[in-house]
């Protein structure tokens, strides 16, 4: 079998690497591997990648699976790690914290991969990260919550390749009060990534001299909103939304509708439009509103050479689409932090010269002192810093605005604006 990504997909066992041993598994090695034979056990890197396959998380899952392959593909033609090939074993955790406990389990003991990434959805990182701490496997998460630098995990779990909510909203809260407006109604998704925006984007506008004055949480399955915009202050500046799920199309008309032409300023997290057409009819109430994106989605006038790299290798055009299908809309602004966590892997077992898991402690401290990741074809999204203490790396951010359905960028954060004091120290733990 063949993934989108030309990869071959192979179902494991535990005792050969090429016969059934679960729906669903697959081992994806680069075909310059597979020509040797795949290598018997401790000459290979397992990793093991719980994907949102299915579940609300689906279609960012999509892409995260075909930018993991991609970025593994590159590291084994180019020799693997310290010699050896990644072994990527995927599996689906349905975006459930259950089921994502239970893979990151079945990694750990069965699988005995050498470390496990990918986890997106802050609920099923928040239910799987510590499980991966009790069983001392190191755990890098693509995702953006904050509960890793809160202090809410333990020494094995690492957040290298994104930001989390609270450096994003720092860096743009300044620009969003001097630019928008002051007072702001929030509508958010009613579970624990609705909450840090709640919570962060609150405290960062008080000190901007600002308010919340409305908070409209929403179920993040709801699939109709219209009895929730009569909660807007109609003295707001700004509506902040960041709604996700199968919804937000609804959500956008209907919020057109019930405005007309005269509204708010409007300001989102471009996740509510991940994998969305920016050209949808139900849309066009977004034309010139603002969105954060780490990665922006349209390749910009000034693109690095770095994304276009990054863009070739992942199968992305220059809309943000897939260069097989232009409807085909990806989750660019965070599909990224599967590529870039994948290179850290690489770094930092490189720099603990990683031969299997006796050099397990050695990889973690490596991970800790990543220090500068520079912008590069390993970081298309721009430089990154990781802090030691929090294990969380930081990064730029950019407010883009909608124009004639594309985004443009508009401002670009320093490291700097999204930099806050540790709230822990992971690196005086025991391992």
């Amino acid at each position: 079998m063949t993934d989108k990504t030309g990869n071959k997909t192979f179902n494991l066992t535990r005792r050969t690497a090429l016969k059934g041993l679960a729906a669903g598994t697959s081992l994806i090695l680069s075909p310059a591997v597979l020509r040797h034979g795949l290598a018997h056990a401790g000459e290979t890197i397992k990793l093991g990648a719980p994907i949102h396959r299915t579940g609300i998380g689906a279609a960012y899952g999509r892409w995260y699976e075909r930018v993991a392959n991609a970025a593994v593909k590159i590291i084994n033609d180019g020799g693997g790690i310290n010699g050896m090939p990644i072994e990527l074993i995927i599996e689906d955790d349905g975006t459930d914290p259950k089921r994502g406990t239970e893979v990151v389990e079945k990694f750990a003991t069965e699988y005995k991969v050498d470390a496990i990434f990918g986890q997106l959805f802050s609920h099923v990182v928040a239910a799987a990260a510590p499980r991966a701490g009790e069983l001392k496997v190191p755990y890098l998460m693509c995702s953006e919550t904050h509960q890793l630098a809160a202090g809410g995990f333990s020494r094995y779990a690492f957040q290298p390749g994104i930001t989390d909510v609270k450096s994003q909203i720092a860096s743009m809260a300044p620009w969003v009060s001097k630019n928008l407006g002051k007072k702001v109604t929030m509508i958010y998704p009613d579970y624990a990534f609705g909450y840090g925006h709640r919570d962060f984007f609150s405290a960062a506008m008080k000190e901007q001299g600002g308010e919340v004055s409305t908070l409209i949480p929403v179920p993040p399955t709801e699939t109709s909103f219209s009895r929730y915009f009569p909660q807007i202050d109609p003295s707001s500046d700004v509506i902040y939304h960041v709604m996700v799920g199968p919804g937000v199309l609804t959500f956008v008309k209907e919020l057109g509708e019930f405005f007309g032409s005269s509204h708010p300023a409007i300001f989102g997290f471009v996740d509510s439009i991940e994998a969305v057409d920016l050209a949808t009819p139900q849309l066009s109430f977004l034309e010139d509103s603002y969105f954060w994106e780490a990665a922006p989605r349209y390749a910009q006038a000034d693109q690095t050479e770095f994304d276009k790299f990054y863009r070739e290798a992942v199968g992305v055009d220059a809309n943000g689409a897939s260069t097989s299908d232009p409807k085909d809309i990806s989750t660019y602004s965070h599909m990224f932090s599967v590529w870039e966590t994948l290179f850290a892997i690489k770094s930092a077992m490189e720099a603990a010269d990683y031969k299997g898991v006796e050099q397990k402690e050695a990889f973690i401290e490596a991970l800790e002192n990543l220090g500068t990741m520079e912008a590069s074809n390993e970081h298309p999204q721009g430089k990154k810093v990781m802090d030691p203490k929090t294990h969380q790396a930081f990064g730029v951010q950019n407010i883009s605005q909608v124009k004639s359905s594309k985004m443009e960028v508009v401002y670009t954060t320093t490291i700097e604006e999204g930099m806050y004091e540790p709230e822990v120290d992971y690196s005086k733990m025991s391992l």
